[in-house]
């Protein structure tokens, strides 16, 4: 929006609104801006603080629900225009865009992309600014606030939902902050800095840590089945991405349960299946070709050098039976040895002194590494190619790499690992979906080390392929995704669905365990209300969306799928390529245009919920604190009553017949024996593994038997 200065004249509001089609917010990266950027632009220059930065997350049984307040402040004696710059992690969708005008906050409504633009122009032409907020690219969002007087303060508000990675028990959450999208811009915040994470669980949660800041956050683990995570400074450092983790113990292969309910609506269903510790081990050799990018690209943020270490160490570690090639590409292939070739001391120093020689440098054209990979495949053997990359690949050859994917040897397939702040994310996901693998994506600030062993572990245990989940009852429809992934140790497989009335669901589970064919049926209970697990739905709309998107994709036209895309974004409040994110000035504006407070209500709706949880999570602290100091009265008269009654302690709450529990799970007996070997973590060790080194070198922090972190 670019304003002249004669259109710069103060108005009775010092920011109005924003600008912008906000689209496929979920689909940024893991080390992009979380926390938002406004700097001065559009001609009037000026200086612009942040004033105060505060994150709060909340973790529901795997789902978090993030919220981050910014205070801005015009330090110029003038009016500025400001341009606010944001992305959101990866895996997220953008709930709620909101601004405070004349102190009172204005709720974002989602409106088609085009009707969005027209309304804005035509509120341009009269020089009131509605907002609009627009994507640049498949990673950044912009919107332009315009004006901010001078000296004033402008208050904004982003949240969003994402469902958290689990790898071997570890759920990981990610604040990014760590690449910026402009040069010369202070990243930090001259007041407060706040971020407060509480996690909620119905499976025990055993440990937590922050693998990026350590012990500057302030932990507590109130019960097995709540902690909480706290951090708070003055002029806090936005340079870096916050990382915290924390460990769940399902000792066996189990279903888990959420699901959301209304009354009188149609229900929405989490239901995820996680391998448990009872599967065997099996040894067996393999076939790797790691494909690294050597592109221009891979000089940023040290994506190269890590790279680069992380193939050295994972070679280090392969077995005798094992064989393995490196590839390098930019615009063109370059393979090491030629052939496969097993691991020994002269070929892992080879590898060592290929990659140690490898310099950043031209564009990137991945589709010559692919089908070199493909030539390695022994029809005896699986062939695991393992890519490595920031995906940063030219938009023209994308038709052509996923025709390439779908056209792979028989027993190959592909995995692909994002290095770095600034990858691709869209585009390797689907590259290794189409190939039968999974992508996976690091923060520069995560554990390393922890991580590798945890992929190390799972090299030596199977997988489950083929997998096919049959739901019965309650009337289920439109689950995501249709085509299931193979279920890897560690790492869980979630569906999502919508059922039009609560009840009993058979679930009938099917899968190839290496030899073993795995046929298991287990009945589980859909809700007739719950009321607790809104965020479900969203993550359901917003997983829908990006399946529309990457079929219509398969066939190079998504002219079938966007009225449905629309409808999703507009009824859901989610933003996505074709509905944006529009404030206006006040309610009567949005009446005026004929534009449903559907996100008002829906975000009314679930504060309503997460008040809820927040007033049992502070019931939970309340019983943690009972432990710490003399016992009260009112807990002595509590424990005296449960010895005198040994039933009366056993008994469980009682659940309202309509309200279902937030979580239910259920454990699955599965055959104990051999299996396939879990390529996946091949990779995901390549990606952590030299990284692994450079942790090594750093001091632990020691941790207590809850695995807390202990400073003595």
């Amino acid at each position: 929006m670019k304003t002249s200065r004669k259109q710069g004249k103060p108005n009775r509001r010092y920011a109005k609104a924003l600008l912008g089609a906000l689209a496929i917010a979920a689909l940024t990266v893991p080390g992009a801006r979380g926390a938002g950027l406004l700097i001065a632009d559009g001609g009037f220059g000026g200086v612009l603080e942040i004033e105060e930065h505060d994150v709060q997350v909340m973790i529901n049984n795997g789902v978090a629900v993030t919220h981050v307040t910014q205070v801005f402040r015009n330090t110029e004696n003038r009016q500025v225009e400001a341009l606010y710059t944001f992305p959101v992690p990866k895996g997220a969708s953008v709930s709620n865009f909101s601004m405070w005008i004349n102190g009172r906050e204005m709720v974002g409504e989602v409106v088609e992309k085009q009707r969005a633009r027209e309304i804005y122009d035509s509120y341009k032409q009269r020089r009131k600014d509605p907002g609009l907020l627009e994507q640049t690219d498949y990673k950044t969002f912009e919107m332009r606030i315009f004006p901010i007087g001078p000296k004033a303060e402008q208050k904004v508000q982003i949240s969003y939902y994402q469902e958290l990675d689990f790898d071997h028990d570890w759920a990981t959450y990610v604040y990014p902050l760590a690449t910026i999208t402009r040069t010369n811009i202070d990243q930090r915040t001259k007041g407060k800095f706040g971020l407060n994470l509480e996690v909620k669980s119905e499976i025990p949660i055993n440990a937590l840590e922050s693998p990026s800041h350590g012990d500057e956050f302030a932990m507590a683990k109130h019960t097995e089945h709540y902690c909480q995570m706290s951090l708070e400074t003055d002029g806090g450092d936005l340079s870096r991405d916050f990382v915290l983790a924390y460990r769940l113990s399902r000792p066996r292969t189990g279903l888990d349960l959420v699901a959301s309910r209304q009354d009188g609506e149609d229900g929405y269903f989490l239901l995820t299946l996680t391998a448990g510790e009872e599967l065997a081990k099996l040894q067996t050799g393999m076939d790797y070709v790691f494909i690294l990018d050597v592109s221009g690209s891979m000089n940023h943020d040290g994506k190269l050098r890590m790279s680069r270490d992380s193939i050295g160490e994972f070679v280090k570690i392969l077995g005798e039976g094992d064989r393995f090639e490196v590839v390098t590409f930019n615009v063109q292939a370059q393979a090491l040895f030629g052939n496969l070739t097993q691991p020994s001391d002269d070929t892992r120093e080879r590898a060592t002194r290929f990659l140690r020689d490898q310099r950043g440098k031209g564009g990137t054209v991945l589709s010559p590494a692919i089908q070199a990979a493909y030539k390695y495949v022994d029809l005896d053997r699986p062939l695991n190619v393992v890519h490595l990359s920031d995906g940063m690949t030219e938009q023209r050859e994308r038709a052509e790499l996923l025709e390439l994917i779908q056209q792979r040897p028989r027993g190959s397939r592909v995995f692909c690992i994002g290095v770095g702040n600034e990858v691709n994310r869209p585009l390797l996901e689907q590259l290794a979906e189409d190939a039968g693998g999974l992508a996976a994506f690091l923060s520069q600030g995560d554990n390393f080390e922890r991580q590798a062993k945890a992929f190390r572990r799972k090299l030596m245990r199977p997988v489950a392929t083929g997998l096919k989940i049959a739901l019965d009852g309650a009337e289920i429809y439109d689950t995501e995704p249709r085509q299931l992934p193979n279920l890897y140790h560690g790492m869980p497989v979630r569906m999502y669905g919508r059922y039009k009335k609560g009840g009993p669901v058979d679930v009938s589970i099917r899968a190839d365990i290496g030899a073993h064919q795995l046929e298991k049926s287990v009945t589980i209970e859909l809700p007739v209300e719950d009321s607790n697990n809104p965020e479900i739905e969203r993550m359901w709309a917003w997983h829908r969306v990006q399946a529309l998107q990457k079929r219509a994709d398969r066939t190079g036209s998504r002219a079938d799928v966007t009225d449905a895309i629309v409808q999703l974004g507009e009824g859901f409040s989610i933003v996505t390529e074709y509905t944006s994110f529009l404030v206006l000035e006040n309610d009567g504006e949005y009446k005026r245009w004929k534009i449903e407070r559907r996100n008002a209500l829906r975000l009314a709706r679930d504060r309503s919920a997460q008040k809820r949880l927040r007033a049992e999570l502070d019931r939970l602290r309340s019983q943690g604190a009972e432990q710490v100091g003399p016992a009260t009265e009112a807990a002595a008269t509590r424990q005296l009553a449960s010895a005198a009654n040994p039933a009366r302690q056993a008994q469980p709450v009682r659940i309202p017949q309509t309200q279902a529990p937030r979580s239910r799970g259920w454990d699955l007996d599965l055959p104990v024996g051999g299996g396939a070997l879990d390529p996946f973590s091949v990779g995901m060790v390549v990606a952590l593994g030299g990284a692994a080194l450079a942790s090594r070198k750093k001091k632990r922090t020691p941790t207590d038997e809850c695995g807390m972190p202990n400073d003595k």
